[in-house]
C-alpha cells in the first residue's frame, strides 16, 4: 500500500504527506488536480474501515463510495429501497425468506466475479466477528451458530436470508441498506484472513479478514480505498470494474481538517474543493464569494449528550430531567447552529415515521434547582463529559456547561479526537457523552432499537445499542420496541414510535438538542456535487470538475 500513498502524497497538504511518509514538503499547488476531488472534512472519528465493523458517521460514507450492497436507499425519495447488486426480490408468503436475484456480470474491484457466495459470506463473517454494527443483522435471529443455513446462496446468482419472524418487509430492506451488510470479496478477504485461536468468547479459528480490512479493500463500489492513515486521509481510486455509472473523477481525497475556519480559508485558496464543517459565520463569509457555491440538506443525524446510569447522580430521575432544563436551546439555536442545524428533541428525526416535532423543554434553572434538591443535590454535584474536540459539539459543551453551573453542577470538559471519545463511550466509562447519531437505515427501528432497546444491562450484554452504552435498563420498552417491528399497518406502527418518543422525552438520560442540516462549501468548479440525505447516501461518482 506505500507505493500508492507515495503516488499519492503529492497531492496532499505539506503536512499530511510528511506524516504520512516523513517525506520532505511537496510543491504547493494554486488548484488541486483537475482529476481529484478534494474535500475538507472532520474524519477524526474513523476507526476502521471494515464494514462488518465499521459503525461510525464519516466511515459510513467512505464504505458507501466503496462497497456495494443488494439494495440501496432511493436519495431522491427515502421511502423506497432500490436494488444495487440485486435485480429483483421476493418475500414469502409466510414472510419469513427474502429470495434475492442478483444481476448479471458483476464484478469486484479486482474482478472476481459477484457471486451470491459472497452475499452469504459478508453476511456470515459480520454476524459471528460480532462487532458494534453486527446486531443489526443478528435482531434477525442470525447467530453463529445458524447463519450459514439463514443467510446461504441457492446458487451463483441467488441468494436467500430467512428471519426468525414476519416481520414488516420495509423494515427488513432498510436494514439491508445499512454499511454492515455491504458484500466483500471472499476470495480477497479469505486470502489476507489470519489465524486466531479459538476463546469462550470468540469459537472461530479465523478473523475473517478484519485486520486486513481495517485499512485493506474489498469491495465493488464506484472507487476503491486506496489508503486510510488516521487522522489524516483517507484516498479512494476510480473502480474500473464497478458496474454502474462510471466515476467522473480519477480519486477523491478526504483531508481530516476539524477547524472551520482552516477549511474556509484552504477552500478559499483552492488548496481544497470542498469544506464540509463550516460554521455559521465562516458560511457566511463564503457566500459573497464568486468563485464559490454552497449547499445544504437535512440530515437524519442528531446531536445529544446522555447521562451514563451507572453514575449514583446521573442515575436519578429528578437529576435526568433537570439536565433537560438546564440547556439554552434557543441561544444555541440562534448561534452554534444557524444554517447548520434546527433544535429537535425527539429521538426519531423529522422525516421518518412517527416522528415528532414537539420540544417540551426550554432553559429553566429555578425548575431544575428544585428538582435537584428532590434528589437531595441542592448544592449541586460535580460530573465530567467526553468533548469531541469540533464545532459545534466543543461549542454546545461549553454552554451546557454554563448553564449547569448556575444550578450548582460543576462540569469538567474532556477533549479528544472522536476515535478516543467513541472507544471511552462504548466501554460504558463515561459520566457524560456529547455526540451525534445517524440513523444507520431509513426506519424508525434504526433509531428506536438504539435510544429504547437494551436487551442485556450486563457490562457482557452485546446489544451495544445507545441504551446499553449508557446503563438504562428498560425492558418494558425493549418490548414495546420489538414489537412495533411485527406491525405492517403504517398508522398504527407510527403511533407506536410516537408514544415510545413521549416516554424518552419524560423518562430517558438521553438529552437530545437538534438534528443536523448539513452544510458544505465548495468550488464553483464542480458539476454534480450535492449531499444525500444521509452520510451514506453523499455519493461522490457524479462530481466532475470544469
Amino acid at each position: 500500500m506505500i507505493h500508492s500513498v507515495q503516488k499519492y502524497a503529492r497531492i496532499l497538504s505539506a503536512s499530511a504527506a510528511l506524516s504520512l511518509l516523513a517525506l520532505a514538503a511537496p510543491q504547493a499547488f494554486a488548484a488541486t488536480p483537475a482529476d481529484t476531488l478534494v474535500e475538507g472534512f472532520a474524519i477524526d472519528d474513523i476507526i476502521t474501515l471494515d464494514p462488518g465493523e465499521a459503525f461510525e458517521l464519516s466511515t459510513a460514507e467512505v464504505t458507501a463510495n466503496t462497497y456495494s450492497k443488494l439494495v440501496a436507499l432511493d436519495p431522491s425519495d427515502t421511502s423506497k429501497v432500490v436494488g444495487e447488486l440485486a435485480a429483483s426480490w421476493t418475500v414469502s408468503d409466510d414472510g419469513l425468506t427474502y429470495t434475492f436475484k442478483l444481476k448479471p456480470g458483476l464484478k469486484f474491484a479486482s474482478g472476481n466475479p459477484i457471486t451470491a457466495a459472497d452475499v452469504a459470506f459478508s453476511f456470515e463473517r459480520a454476524v459471528k466477528l460480532d462487532k458494534s454494527p453486527a446486531f443489526l443483522l443478528t435482531q434477525f435471529g442470525l447467530k453463529g451458530d445458524n447463519v450459514t443455513d439463514k443467510a446461504k446462496a441457492v446458487d451463483d446468482a441467488t441468494f436467500a436470508l430467512t428471519v426468525d419472524k414476519p416481520y414488516a418487509p420495509t423494515f427488513v430492506l432498510n436494514v439491508l441498506t445499512a454499511t454492515v451488510a455491504s458484500v466483500v470479496d471472499k476470495k480477497v478477504v479469505m486470502a489476507k484472513a489470519k489465524p486466531v485461536t479459538p476463546t469462550a468468547e470468540y469459537k472461530y479459528d479465523t478473523d475473517f479478514g478484519n485486520d486486513f480490512l481495517k485499512t485493506g479493500y474489498a469491495g465493488s463500489g464506484p472507487y476503491k480505498a486506496v489508503t486510510w492513515k488516521a487522522n489524516e486521509a483517507v484516498v479512494l481510486e476510480a473502480n474500473p470494474n464497478y458496474f454502474g455509472e462510471k466515476p467522473k473523477l480519477k480519486r477523491v481525497i478526504y483531508r481530516n481538517m476539524k477547524e472551520s475556519a482552516s477549511q474556509r480559508l484552504a477552500l478559499e485558496n483552492g488548496d481544497i474543493d470542498v469544506a464540509r464543517n463550516l460554521e455559521p459565520n465562516d458560511l457566511k463569509a463564503i457566500a459573497s464569494k464568486s468563485n464559490l457555491a454552497q449547499t445544504s440538506a437535512p440530515k437524519g443525524t442528531l446531536y445529544y449528550f446522555s447521562l451514563n446510569q451507572k453514575n449514583p447522580n446521573l442515575a436519578k430521575p429528578e437529576v435526568v430531567e433537570a439536565f433537560k432544563y438546564l440547556v439554552d436551546y434557543d441561544a444555541i439555536g440562534a448561534t452554534l447552529i444557524n444554517g447548520i442545524g434546527k433544535i429537535h428533541q425527539s429521538f426519531l428525526p423529522e422525516g421518518q415515521l412517527g416522528a415528532l416535532s414537539d420540544n417540551p423543554y426550554k432553559l429553566d434553572v429555578a425548575k431544575a434547582k428544585e428538582l435537584l434538591a428532590k434528589a437531595g443535590l441542592k448544592d449541586g454535584f460535580k460530573v465530567t463529559m467526553d468533548v469531541r474536540n469540533t464545532q459545534p459539539v466543543t461549542g454546545i459543551a461549553e454552554a451546557v456547561q454554563q448553564t449547569l453551573a448556575q444550578a450548582g453542577i460543576k462540569l469538567e470538559i474532556i477533549p479528544g479526537d472522536g476515535k478516543q471519545t467513541l472507544t471511552k463511550y462504548r466501554a460504558r466509562q463515561h459520566d457524560i457523552y456529547i455526540g451525534q447519531w445517524g440513523s444507520d437505515y431509513f426506519d424508525p427501528n434504526s433509531n428506536a432499537e438504539t435510544f429504547t432497546s437494551n436487551p442485556d444491562n450486563s457490562d457482557a450484554g452485546k446489544n451495544k445499542t445507545l441504551a446499553w452504552r449508557n446503563a438504562w435498563d428498560v425492558p418494558e420498552l425493549t418490548k414495546q420496541t420489538q414489537a412495533a417491528l411485527l406491525e405492517k399497518d403504517s398508522a398504527k406502527r407510527a403511533a407506536i414510535y410516537q408514544d415510545l418518543q413521549k416516554q424518552v422525552l419524560a423518562k430517558s438520560p438521553f438529552v437530545v438538542i437538534f438534528q443536523q442540516v448539513e452544510v458544505a462549501g465548495y468550488s464553483s468548479k464542480l458539476k454534480g456535487f450535492k449531499l444525500g440525505p444521509s452520510f451514506d447516501t453523499n455519493f461522490v461518482y457524479t462530481v466532475s470538475k470544469d
